[in-house]
């Protein structure tokens, strides 16, 4: 784990600030109640413009106080005469690009830390095709990229896409919202966008669906126990009054919720706990492992956990991520309501129903064709070989209509030909508990020779993924180039109408002027 910055801690300031201000409107002291109102919010408006202890830049320059990710190194080539399989529990977070996206916004390069390639390149929509009946189906191309070594050098895109059900057709929904509402998340309004965004998550629930609300700072507490749909503007009610108080006791939060959540859950139901924070524990045990070491039952009795992070600076990549991925869950990062709108109504069915549990993949290469084979990502995702077919093996939980892309960049033999490997995914259903396993084959005669000929996805994908690369600087991409990448991602941009890509060219850009400004510094 790495600690970026030294932590002041300013709340204490920052409440006898406060404090003084509504004992001086208390007073009495001359105004009106509109004129009291006034003088309240702009002592509130001075926390978020820097007058007050929370506007205290960072200390040695840094970009944020208080940030929190895991190195989890770069996967290295390996060769096939050594090892010819390559196995993960398949992941369908986003939170790091999202994160990315907010350093950017803000005028930073994000620390190479905070880079996960697979969650750059699972941001974007393939346009794969859907299984005809089973759980996944697996989408394969391949062909020379820009960004590899010499001509050898192939880039392999697995594409697995998920089974869709209908909005309609998922099943109802028990719901326990678990609140961060410490003091730091008075920082940057953070409170006010989770209200914002679980207020859309609720404006989209439907009749049968129901919801509670528990909220923890220094102790955890039970705001709303679980209440139906049809009492909506109650449940509404609830999170508007939400106010930020005491420390981050993020244990005792999750245990409150999880306990309120098992008592309500029911066979055929999702059971789901959705956590918003961000991240920050300090009070009770800190640490994912511990906290999850609390709750393990819960997980293991099916309820599942999503993970939304929100906020920079005082924020805790480590403990959200770790979170979702040992609580049979997801996590993604909320810097803005259009990211809201993305997860809890755009996608609210794949975000709260799961089609496949402890889902992995194993490719496995035949070495009489390729040489060597790197895994582009999912570093902190990495199985053992023998534990592809071991069931209690805990791996990744997949929602309605999700997909997942893995990326290898594999070395041929000269003349290679034929077939050069198999992806086989093997998962459980959540609700017979069968597992199944499919397999598909990959074939030199799929090899497209030029990056051109390439889809304009697969295109998508590799750029996307070297983005993550430069970013996280990478080994294998050290002699890439920034501006390779936004001039290939502008040749395809006229034929998505898409604003994401937008968003990225945006992104490419502002990554450029960073980095020349950062060069120039250095001099």
């Amino acid at each position: 784990m790495k600690t970026q910055f030294c932590k002041i801690n300013a709340y204490p300031l920052l409440m006898i600030c406060v404090l003084i201000t509504f004992i001086c409107l208390g007073c009495g002291l001359g105004g009106s109640d509109d004129e009291s109102d006034a003088q309240e919010f702009s002592a509130l408006s001075a926390v978020d413009s820097g007058m007050l202890p929370y506007g205290l830049n960072p200390p040695n320059g840094a970009a944020y106080d208080d940030v929190f990710f895991q190195e989890y190194g770069t996967n290295p080539f390996i060769d096939t005469a050594d090892d010819n399989l390559s196995t993960f529990a398949m992941d369908v977070d986003t939170a790091s690009y999202s994160v990315t996206r907010r350093y950017l916004r803000d005028g930073h390069l994000p620390p190479r830390e905070a880079v996960r390639v697979e969650e750059f390149v699972n941001s974007f929509n393939y346009e794969y095709t859907p299984p005809s009946k089973d759980a996944f189906s697996v989408n394969i191309e391949s062909a020379a990229t820009p960004y590899g070594e010499n001509e050898r050098y192939q880039l392999v895109r697995i594409g697995i896409q998920g089974r869709v059900v209908s909005d309609e057709n998922r099943k109802d929904a028990t719901l326990t919202f678990v609140i961060d509402v410490s003091g730091s998340m008075a920082m940057e309004n953070r409170l006010g966008l989770v209200k914002r965004s679980l207020t859309l998550l609720v404006e989209q629930l439907r009749q049968g669906d129901k919801v509670a609300i528990v909220v923890y700072g220094t102790n955890a507490r039970i705001v709303l126990p679980h209440t139906g749909i049809e009492a909506r503007e109650e449940i509404l009610d609830a999170i508007n009054r939400l106010e930020p108080e005491g420390a981050t006791n993020a244990e005792e939060g999750l245990k409150v919720g999880y306990r309120l959540a098992l008592q309500n859950a029911r066979v055929g139901r999702i059971n789901r706990v959705i956590l918003c924070s961000d991240g920050v524990a300090n009070v009770g045990e800190t640490g994912a492992d511990a906290i999850l070491k609390n709750i393990r039952a819960y997980v293991e009795e099916g309820i599942t956990l999503t993970t939304v992070g929100f906020g920079m600076g005082n924020f805790n990549d480590i403990l959200m991520e770790q979170l979702a991925n040992n609580g049979n869950g997801s996590y993604a990062y909320v810097d803005n309501l259009n990211e809201a709108q993305r997860i809890f109504v755009e996608n609210l069915t794949g975000t709260l129903q799961i089609i496949a549990k402890d889902a992995k993949v194993q490719v496995e290469f035949n070495p009489q064709n390729v040489s060597r084979y790197r895994l582009l990502g999912y570093e902190n995702r990495s199985l053992a070989d023998d534990d592809f077919r071991k069931d209690d093996v805990d791996a990744g939980e997949i929602g309605s209509g999700h997909s997942v892309t893995a990326l290898y960049e594999i070395k041929l033999h000269e003349g290679a030909a034929g077939h050069l490997a198999k992806v086989s995914i093997r998962y459980e259903d959540p609700d017979t508990y069968n597992v199944s396993e499919i397999s598909r084959d990959i074939s030199s005669t799929e090899l497209k020779l030029t990056f051109e000929e390439a889809s304009l996805q697969f295109q998508l994908a590799a750029s996307v993924a070297e983005f993550a690369e430069i970013l996280r600087e990478s080994y294998w991409a050290q002699e890439g180039s920034l501006d390779a990448v936004l001039q290939n991602i502008e040749k395809i941009q006229p034929n998505f109408a898409n604003e994401q890509v937008e968003e990225l060219v945006s992104m490419l850009h502002q990554s450029i002027r960073l980095r020349t400004s950062s060069s120039i510094e250095r001099l």
